[in-house]
């Protein structure tokens, strides 16, 4: 049994058995705490966030993202519940792309296209954790070697993510790979929170730094228009209440159920910048998402089902455009031989 950090000890880091994959792979749980008494817990398996406590404005510590209680059920889930993504987080159309005039053909899981790494993308492997703690805070190391052609994507791609609970209730994510040959990364990380800990996620408030959205087609393909949200129902860019447009009939809305779409973050370069803010009034929480990423999927949950709750956790993801090893025109997902790729994005929690 995990032991529970009392408020007031040091920044911590303790490792449990989680459990054995269907495969036999052994899973180990990681929790992270700090000396506030906020609490993260990731599984090898998915490099997944299985449990984060934050405090609400009473200082009661809950959890904050969606899970399920075994790892069987993360096995089976086709929701990307907590994970970590890759190689290529969202859409690929047609489930291919091309480098230096070679086709390479990845798996095609999203009907005829290909989403977030393949039927078996980074939320489906066991990677090898290390617990550490240091003056950031109390962190979590993975690593995973992708093997040259896994799922279609060309070179070995060595991958490290870092997690890090700091002393100001931070979840900092650290993404770095290394291809030994020319390919494309994406990576990013797919928790759905719920700053209420229950219900839906409609009465959350959201404001999202961006001033243009990318639209879909009816299979969530961007059809490479950059679209103002001025006047539509993606307009967040002031604190707006989810459930308030969600409904309309709008196709964008319609094409995705709901919100599940990328906005292009206002901002020049890869600096660390504000990308959105949501707010919970009941609890009192708060989060910000900074990343250094160039765009922002927003998704409500609309394909949620039992066990869980339909549109009861929400995804702010900080990513590469969709589709963009299609698009030259949208920022280049292209690591070439011997570059780092590296992303940082970083969830801040405060109350109000």
């Amino acid at each position: 049994m995990l032991s529970v950090t009392k408020v007031g000890t040091s920044p911590s880091v303790k490792k449990a058995f989680y459990g054995e994959t269907a495969d036999g792979r052994r899973v180990e749980q990681f929790t992270l705490t700090n000396s506030k008494g906020a609490e993260a817990k990731i599984i090898t398996f998915g490099g997944i966030i299985t449990c984060l406590k934050v405090p609400d404005k009473n200082a009661k510590m809950g959890n904050i993202v969606l899970g399920y209680n075994s790892l069987a059920e993360y096995e089976n889930d086709k929701f990307y519940i907590g994970a970590l993504i890759g190689r290529c987080a969202n859409r690929i159309s047609g489930g291919r792309f091309v480098l230096h005039g070679k086709t390479h053909q990845l798996t095609k899981n999203n009907g005829q296209n290909s989403l977030h790494g393949g039927s078996r993308g980074f939320d489906k492997v066991v990677w090898t954790g290390r617990g550490f703690v240091n003056k950031s805070g109390a962190n979590l190391e993975l690593t995973y070697l992708s093997s040259d052609g896994e799922e279609g994507y060309p070179g070995h791609l060595n991958v490290k993510v870092v997690y890090t609970l700091t002393e100001n209730n931070e979840l900092e994510i650290d993404y770095y790979a290394m291809s030994d040959a020319e390919t494309i990364v994406n990576l990013t990380q797919h928790s759905y929170f719920n700053l209420a800990g229950q219900g839906d996620v409609l009465s959350h408030w959201l404001q999202i730094n961006a001033a243009r959205f990318t639209p879909t087609n009816k299979d969530a393909i961007p059809t490479g228009e950059l679209k103002a949200v001025q006047g539509t129902a993606f307009d967040f860019t002031s604190p707006t209440s989810i459930g308030w447009r969600i409904n309309e009939r709008d196709e964008q809305l319609l094409f995705g159920r709901g919100y599940d779409h990328n906005w292009v973050l206002n901002k020049n370069g890869k600096a660390l910048s504000l990308a959105a803010r949501l707010f919970e009034s009941g609890s009192g929480r708060r989060m910000e998402v900074w990343t250094t990423e160039p765009g922002l999927q927003f998704y409500a949950g609309n394909f949620l089902r039992s066990p869980l709750i339909y549109r009861g956790g929400l995804c702010l993801e900080a990513q590469n455009f969709p589709d963009a090893p299609n698009r030259p025109d949208f920022p280049s997902p292209v690591l070439k031989k011997g570059e780092i790729y590296r992303q940082t994005t970083v969830y801040k929690f405060s109350v109000n």
